[in-house]
């Protein structure tokens, strides 16, 4: 099973033998075996490239997770030894991850031997990687909606109207939706739910909204916003030292006032290793004491 899932990743026979260490001829003599077992081609070999087959998709998904249950006994008898040590992995998008920066901090002076990993991820993937068992954690900002996992509300948020400290609105504190349906609003390509309730406000208001910029990062609308190239609708957690330090003016749009609840997710069912239950502990009584 190993041997084909390093060749399904691979999509070559040679490649997987040089990551497994094995001969060309032992790599292609397991997958026959593996296909021989299961009574089902599992690769196509007929083009310039190897293409998995219907049931070779399906064997995939099987030798994922178990080679997540692998990881997951070899964490838990880690554990067994030492409590202290493991690895936690979670996974969140750019402006929930800074929003886990200083739990990480936190969670790292307690638990130093725990190897951290936070992967940026899309949010609309992170409940199916949690399912899957790549991730122990995920930060989300909207409600999974799936019975299999468990949301707990860590923050809340709110979306930010932000604009240069040159814009003509930088003087005001408030403004109506109305007053925005000529500026030049630069948005993030990624599609989100509080993106679909701004459209919606604006619709609403039979107001123009016009996205004439769209950038990858919450980090470039930021830029372009206070290079005066445009506004923005941002998370507040991801501008506040900008605020601060008056490189950007957040204006109130009294039709808008979207708040963004983080929850994390993590399996319902699924035994949590020591770390994960010691992170969520930790963030719970971080939130008690707030």
């Amino acid at each position: 099973m190993n041997v084909f899932l390093t060749v399904a990743r691979e999509r070559s026979f040679s490649i997987a033998a040089e990551r497994l260490f094995r001969t060309q001829p032992a790599v292609s003599l397991a997958v026959q075996r593996l296909e021989s077992a299961v009574d089902e081609k599992l690769l196509d070999r007929s083009g310039r490239h190897l293409v998995l087959t219907d049931a070779g998709e399906l064997v995939l998904e099987y030798a994922l997770r178990f080679e997540n249950l692998s990881r997951e006994l070899e964490q838990a008898l880690a554990e067994l030894r030492d409590k202290a040590a493991g690895k936690l992995a979670i996974g969140a998008n750019e402006s929930t991850t800074l929003y886990l920066l200083k739990h990480i901090h936190q969670f790292r002076g307690l638990y130093p031997k725990v190897k951290v990993e936070i992967r940026r991820s899309l949010s609309s993937t992170l409940p199916a990687a949690i399912l899957r068992g790549d991730l122990e954690l995920g930060a989300i900002s909207y409600e999974p909606n799936d019975e299999r996992l468990a949301s707990n509300i860590i923050y809340v948020d709110r979306l930010c109207f932000v604009v240069s400290p040159r814009h003509r609105l930088a003087e005001q504190e408030n403004a109506s939706i109305r007053e925005l349906g000529e500026e030049t609003f630069i948005a993030h390509n990624v599609a989100s739910p509080y993106r679909q309730l701004v459209l919606e406000a604006f619709q609403k208001n039979r107001v123009p909204l016009n996205m004439d910029l769209e950038m990858p990062s919450v980090e470039s609308i930021r830029r372009m916003v206070e290079a005066y190239e445009g506004v923005a609708f941002l998370p507040k957690m991801c501008v506040e030292e900008d605020l601060r330090q008056g490189r950007l003016h957040e204006v109130k749009v009294e039709e808008l006032q979207i708040d963004r609840n983080i929850r994390l997710i993590y399996p319902r069912q699924r035994r949590l290793s020591y770390a994960t239950r010691a992170f969520l502990d930790l963030l719970t009584e971080t939130n008690l004491s707030l």
